[in-house]
């Protein structure tokens, strides 16, 4: 029997050669431009441009304050509704109320577990402006779905990215589809800049709009247009990210041989569904996700607790659902809400420890939890 004297972790941080940061703090102290789009910021929006194949990127402190910005940037009607998926971090549907609009929750797709695209009409009332759809684990949206209703509709659309840095469908940037994409950052992410996010989008009259959001509204030390916000990325950040993004390719190759090996072995184990990315679409290797079904011995949350007597962290991603807060569940439409696949897979799904530094021994003992 294989027993694990350490955690092992769900994730680990991406963590550049420290003598490579050192060398970049000491170029950022002898410039003395610590933050407000230095040198280091600017070359990194322009070398995410190419990593992430879109014309536009701005780069923020959080992702976040990025979907904030986002949405804002739209300026969508004040107390319009948005359309949204309730599988998610609590993140994206408080962006939606911090700007004054009010979430309106979609059931999911139950194999990519991304918003239902054939759910989405029925919800669209004359009180709609905007869909915001989340790339769940880094499974695309149905984004050509999504874009003739929005375009039906007049509605604009937003994409919550966070898990999907790297990925295409047909080999075009996840992040030029819809108006606005946030990517996020942060350090539990794939890519990291410790704490960080960028927005990306196609129409060029967003740079200026975005850039004043970021920045307070201010244009120069006289002239402030607009309400603003701090969304600035640091120099320091910006030097872990130029750094990461060395090591970002190396990283998910190293994920999918983790990939392989839990393909491999839990498809041979009844009860254990493993969901499939799209065709034509690439993996970002952000997230390992399993769906534990009635014929498997164990509930999620049995599974889950076995796990953590072994000291192997899973994590039971998303549960709650957004419409299980205590901010979202009195409200009478989400109560009348049909969210049967959410509320199904709410207590089936299971994100497994995927990281490039895992070793073997370490997957053999999560395999023989199951």
């Amino acid at each position: 029997m294989i027993k694990t004297l350490e955690k092992i972790f769900v994730t680990q941080p991406m963590l550049p050669n420290l003598e490579t940061i050192q060398e970049h703090l000491k170029e950022i102290w002898s410039s003395k431009w610590l933050t407000n789009m230095g040198s280091k910021h600017n070359e990194l929006e322009n070398k995410l441009k190419d990593v992430l194949k879109v014309p536009n990127v701005s780069l923020f402190n959080n992702g976040t304050i990025a979907l904030l910005v986002a949405i804002k940037a739209l300026d969508l009607p004040y107390g319009s509704e948005v359309i949204t998926t309730p599988f998610t971090f609590a993140a994206t549907p408080h962006c939606i109320s911090w700007n004054g609009l009010k979430p309106v929750f979609c059931d999911i797709e139950p194999e990519t577990m991304t918003i239902d695209a054939d759910k989405i009409e029925s919800l669209i009332t004359p009180n709609t402006s905007a869909i915001l759809g989340v790339h769940v684990y880094g499974f695309p949206c149905d984004v050509e779905r999504i874009e003739k209703i929005a375009k039906k509709y007049n509605l604009k659309v937003i994409y919550d990215a966070a898990h999907a840095f790297t990925t295409e469908i047909n080999g075009r940037g996840i992040g030029t589809f819809g108006d606005i994409t946030m990517f996020s950052f942060h350090a539990t992410k794939l890519y990291n800049t410790i704490e960080g996010g960028c927005l990306t989008f196609n129409d060029p009259n967003l740079v200026k709009k975005i850039y004043n959001l970021r920045n307070f509204g201010i244009q120069s030390e006289e002239l402030v247009e607009e309400v603003g916000i701090n969304g600035k990325l640091n120099e320091i950040q910006a030097a872990v990210g130029l750094e990461n993004l060395k090591l970002y390719k190396k990283e998910q190759e190293k994920r999918e041989i983790v990939k392989q090996f839990y393909n491999e072995n839990l498809s041979k184990i009844k009860g254990i569904r493993l969901p499939k990315m799209p065709d034509n679409t690439t993996d970002s290797y952000q997230y390992y996700p399993i769906v534990i079904e009635e014929d498997y011995p164990l509930t999620r949350n049995e599974l889950y607790e076995k796990f953590k007597e072994r000291n192997i962290l899973t994590r039971k991603y998303f549960y709650p659902a957004c419409t299980d807060y205590e901010c979202y569940k009195n409200d009478l439409a989400v109560k009348l809400a049909d969210l049967s696949v959410v509320n199904d897979l709410k207590h089936k799904v299971l994100c497994l420890p995927f990281y490039g530094s895992l070793k073997q021994e370490e997957l053999e003992a999560i395999l023989e939890v199951f």
